[in-house]
């Protein structure tokens, strides 16, 4: 067993809240880490006595507990979303990485029940390059045993009822071993309870990294537990099923209870979980690139899908077809559904009239179809999105500005400057000089006149092709920060947003800010293809990327990503990345 050195440490998470850590160093200085995320309800102490068993010999190990847990700050057992836990192990692993030195290519994950949907979730949704996860009777589908329980919750939830749900697992229902029960019966850090809300977003959340698991790379263990009271180990295997891991291992523990790392017979899980991880890291790390992705594989295969339309005598096509007539008819009362028909579903124009959110129509029954429209879960996230890209914009202006007290700022394809203007009148306390492209003339006047009325002098509009690396190149003065917002999820090839990133490297000073867009996820795809048009008046028929995909391209432009946000549900994400050497 490892000789480690246990310690005890805080962070300070994305939006400030103190996190607390534990540290199990080994002698000499460790070159190698394993992550670990503990139950819900718990916290990261629950690991100590497990941690010599577990770590492979040369490794440091951190727990965390995580916020509303253990001794971290935030309401028990609440967050605004789901999300929320995946943002904190994103900030956690680069906290680690920045204090111990260990880059996260070095680093293994194990997460267990709620734990490791966390670390699934934040994996999924934010790419990083892990050598290995293990999943440990992931909380995919918590068994609440209750008729219409989730319908019943979402009720109570809108009526404001309801907000804390008790746990009914007990100590009994974990583990087999007698004194594993009486350690965690004894445990006065261990909660009972779950905000409804976290809840119903877990499971939200594990539906849709069922249904997108093909976008997971990483190396990949899933353990279920044979006799598992707390979770449907049917939705676990599921998930692997669908993993698009190359790597990948389902092990299956018969007559073990949910808590597999505490049950009588523990080492048999603990052993795989080594084993595993010292799998990956015997031989050095090669991390498959998805930069091909827009030519085969997982998203190709649902775009080319998607562009052959179902016959139109089948059920699902008489039901698009019915659906798109009483768009393009009843809808049109709608003043956001008429915008959409007349210059693109995602045109510049539509994303104003949302970002606005005022719902508009003919007669009460037309701004009642707006309501809807503008409620709609694509453009939710895109007005979240909007906050975001302007946080991070914001960000990326004030630290170039601590190098230089000067900074000039592009937008690629910015339409009529939204963000620049905002972010340029919002700059201090120097001055921000700034460029807005467009292909679009009629964007740019619009771009022109919204600067005047703003009284904005330093920003200049020009007419430009955002994949012209030439003229992306010779970007003068030099860009420390380029925004890259909702472009290049309009165009499925790649070797397009190739182009562009390379020749906007090429302009930009080693140590530049990007700012850029994705969508990884979006659930209405086949909805928004068979009804929606886009700006060119063809079927808006979407290629998503995932964020290993969009971070792998942006990595080989010569990027480097170093923080990234999204919204709950997961369909919109905004990066922020340096030009490297």
């Amino acid at each position: 067993m490892p000789d480690l050195t246990l310690s005890s440490h805080t962070f300070q998470t994305f939006d400030g809240t103190t996190l607390v850590y534990r540290a199990w160093r080994p002698a000499t200085s460790a070159r190698r880490a394993l992550v670990l995320f503990h139950r819900g309800h718990e916290h990261g102490g629950r690991w100590t006595e497990l941690v010599p068993e577990l770590a492979p010999e040369g490794f440091a190990v951190f727990a965390w507990d995580a916020r509303g847990n253990g001794r971290s700050e935030g309401p028990r057992d609440d967050a605004e979303s789901f999300s929320v836990y995946a943002k904190d192990a994103d900030a956690f692993v680069r906290h680690l990485s920045a204090t111990e030195g260990i880059a996260i290519e070095d680093m293994a994950i194990v997460g267990h029940s709620v734990g490791a949907a966390v670390a699934a979730a934040w994996v999924h949704d934010f790419a990083p390059r892990v050598r290995a996860l293990v999943l440990a009777t992931p909380a995919f589908r918590i068994r609440l045993y209750v008729p219409f329980a989730i319908p019943g919750l979402r009720l109570a939830q809108a009526l404001g009822l309801m907000k804390i749900v008790p746990s009914y697992v007990k100590a009994r229902v974990l583990t087999h071993d007698p004194e594993a029960r009486r350690r965690h019966e004894g445990d006065t850090l261990i909660t009972h309870s779950i905000s409804t809300r976290v809840l119903l977003d877990l499971y939200d959340t594990a539906t849709r990294l069922i249904a997108d698991a093909g976008a997971l790379r990483v190396p990949l263990l899933v353990l279920t537990a044979g006799s598992d009271w707390v979770v449907q180990s049917s939705a676990a295997e599921r998930f692997f099923e669908r993993a698009g891991s190359t790597v990948k291992r389902l092990q299956r523990l018969p007559g073990f209870f949910h808590d597999v790392y505490h049950e009588a017979d523990r080492a048999v899980p603990l052993e795989a979980t080594r084993a595993f991880i010292e799998e990956a890291f015997a031989t050095p790390a090669a991390p498959e690139t998805q930069i091909g992705a827009d030519r085969c594989g997982y998203t190709f295969d649902e775009h080319r899908a998607l562009l052959d339309a179902p016959p139109a005598w089948s059920p699902i096509g008489l039901y698009y077809l019915v659906l798109a007539a009483l768009m393009n008819t009843i809808g049109r009362l709608s003043d956001g559904v008429r915008l959409g028909y007349t210059s693109g579903f995602n045109s510049g124009r539509t994303l104003d009239y949302v970002y606005e959110n005022r719902p508009r129509g003919r007669m009460l029954v037309g701004r009642l179809i707006d309501r809807a429209y503008l409620g709609s879960i694509g453009w939710q996230g895109i007005r979240v999105r909007r906050r975001q890209l302007e946080g991070l914009l914001g960000k990326a202006i004030r630290h170039a500005q601590q190098a230089q007290p000067r900074v000039h700022v592009v937008d690629i394809a910015g339409g009529a400057g939204r963000y620049v203007l905002e972010a340029v009148q919002a700059a201090k306390p120097a001055p921000v000089t700034a460029l807005v492209r467009d292909f679009e003339p009629k964007n740019l006047d619009e771009g022109r006149a919204r600067a005047r009325a703003l009284g904005i002098g330093h920003v200049s509009f020009e007419q430009g092709d955002a994949f012209d690396a030439a003229s992306l190149a010779a970007l003068q003065p030099r860009p420390q920060v380029a925004i890259v917002s909702g472009l290049y999820e309009l165009f499925p090839s790649n070797e397009m947003v190739l182009r562009s990133l390379r020749g906007l490297a090429a302009a930009m000073p080693e140590g530049a800010y990007l700012v850029y867009t994705n969508q990884p996820w979006h659930p209405q795809l086949a909805l928004i293809a068979r009804t929606l048009c886009d700006w060119d008046g063809k079927p808006w028929v979407m290629r998503r990327r995932t964020q290993a995909e969009m971070d792998d391209l942006v990595r080989e432009a010569g990027f480097v990503k170093e923080e990234m946000d999204l919204d709950r549900w997961g369909i919109f994400t905004v990066s922020l990345a340096r030009r490297a050497a």
